[in-house]
């Protein structure tokens, strides 16, 4: 056996943001009864018992409750710490005090992790848009955990050279892959190539991907057989089954070796219940000659010393790179027989056809009043998540002259981006339908962005999203077409939520 062996399990929390864009509010969700919303009720199974995982001895009594989040990495994503934060802040706290004291058991490396802001798909991102969402991972990982990211999680694993570069240039080290997305690899002391694609890479060490920066960013590929075991397999039925798997997942070598799952945290709990209870127990019996640790402090003490290319674009959750959020494949297409999947096509393409156009107003319009309006976009998301005193700041060191007045439209302007962000989370596109609540959602932000847009250059751009919805075939007999959803979602939005 290896005599350094190390296990690191983590996990992708993350929800999709919910707030209605008029009010701020998340709305009454029929779907996730008897609960109010889909964060709560995922809150009740999923977040919270992994912060006080119960652990049992044989007869069914307590031992302790374990706060699993210490002892994974993890990345949480900044729209549903957001919410976390106000509607649960005990579970909140437990995540950020779990990333302190996983600092003091592994080396001074907190587990967590960042994440691209709104979980956009960066390859399908333009560079704007990838530094922004780079950006503001950043700038909220920062303000809660109060430390710079060493890793960032990319929404879906999906990446491309390009996505690569944007993380380095952010001063992120690391992220985490599909082995699936692995094309070959080279020792660093050699220019042959080995072929690993369709899953055949080595995934118990680091990789380095070199950059046309001339930079390298370091990959970690996780154990793709274990992680499905988890997630879809019978792994976590008990806590035994899944420590064996664990270490049973070694090679005889004698080279450092890292044995890694990542699935959604989700997993622990909401998708599988009780989940949770079998990674405590996971983490408490994972016995001797093994260590737990994290991307981090593995990364610290082992130097990557190979190379890999990997395919472009992909993704670990479309074999077709990533035509699921464009169009082009059937993933996701569960509904009935003869449903399509080319909705998405024509969402994306209505989308980016707003999103052009909410940029070209930003540009113009926030041109008179932001001394630079690219670097002023980057900066918000410090400011609002800050409070009146950040944004104070913000204005202050952003304006271009303190007309009077011109406050309220710089703020306008930057909702107005933050919006056209939101609206390319990649929920919208994942699922069956066009008329699922996720994509209803990135509507309305979309609906919201090109209100603001339409009022700052004196054009109706809001018809103009709705025209080209008419192209969008919807499967849910119960809509004409895109333009339909689009138009329920507008009306009731604006009318605010539902109360409890």
């Amino acid at each position: 056996m290896a005599t350094d062996r190390s296990i690191c399990i983590h996990g992708h929390f993350y929800q999709p943001p919910r707030e209605n864009p008029w009010t701020g509010k998340v709305g009454r969700q029929a779907s996730a009864a008897p609960f109010h919303d889909w964060n709560q009720r995922i809150t009740s199974e999923c977040y919270a018992p992994n912060a006080a995982a119960r652990l049992l001895d044989s007869s069914g009594a307590l031992l302790e409750t374990l706060n699993n989040y210490s002892l994974i990495s993890f990345d949480f994503g900044p729209t549903l710490l957001s919410w976390l934060e106000v509607n649960d802040p005990h579970t909140y706290s437990k995540v950020l005090e779990a990333d302190r004291h996983s600092a003091n058991a592994f080396s001074g490396h907190g587990s967590a992790m960042a994440q691209a802001y709104n979980h956009a798909i960066m390859p399908l991102a333009d560079a704007e848009t990838r530094r922004t969402q780079v950006a503001w991972g950043i700038a909220d990982f920062k303000r809660r955990f109060g430390r710079q990211p060493e890793g960032m999680w990319l929404p879906e694993t999906a990446a491309d050279v390009p996505t690569l570069a944007s993380l380095a240039e952010g001063g992120i080290k690391y992220t985490v892959l599909s082995p699936l997305q692995a094309l070959r690899t080279r020792p660093a002391h050699s220019e042959t190539w080995t072929e690993v694609g369709t899953g055949r890479i080595d995934s118990r060490r680091p990789y380095l991907v070199d950059l046309p920066s001339g930079e390298e960013m370091t990959i970690f590929f996780y154990d793709g057989g274990l992680s499905h075991g988890v997630a879809f397999g019978r792994l976590l039925e008990d806590g035994e089954s899944f420590v064996r798997a664990l270490r049973g997942s070694f090679s005889e070598g004698s080279r450092p070796e890292l044995v890694s799952i990542a699935t959604d945290g989700e997993t622990y709990g909401h998708h599988r219940r009780f989940g949770e209870m079998a990674l405590a127990y996971c983490l408490r019996h994972l016995g001797d000659g093994v260590r737990l640790t994290n991307y981090s402090e593995y990364l610290s003490l082992h130097t990557p010393e190979d190379y890999v290319e990997i395919v472009e674009p992909s993704s670990w959750s479309c074999p077709h790179g990533v035509l699921r959020w464009r169009g082009g494949c059937v993933c996701g297409s569960t509904g009935a027989p003869g449903w399509s999947s080319q909705w998405r096509e024509a969402l994306r393409e209505t989308i980016d056809w707003l999103g052009s156009r909410i940029d070209a107003v930003y540009s113009e319009v926030g041109g008179q009043y932001l001394k630079d309006p690219v670097r002023a976009r980057d900066d918000y998301c410090a400011a609002f998540l800050g409070g009146s005193d950040a944004l104070d700041a913000f204005f202050s060191s952003h304006a271009r002259t303190p007309v009077a007045g011109a406050r309220g439209t710089m703020a306008e302007l930057l909702e107005m981006e933050r919006y056209g962000q939101l609206m390319y989370t990649s929920c919208g596109w994942f699922f069956e339908d066009i008329s699922r609540i996720e994509s209803k959602q990135v509507i309305a932000y979309a609906l919201r962005a090109a209100q603001i847009a339409g009022q700052m250059a004196g054009a109706d751009l809001v018809s103009g999203f709705l025209k080209r919805l008419e192209s969008c075939t919807c499967n849910d007999p119960r809509y004409a077409t895109g333009r339909t959803v689009a138009e329920e979602v507008l009306a009731t939005s604006r009318t605010g939520p539902s109360r409890p």
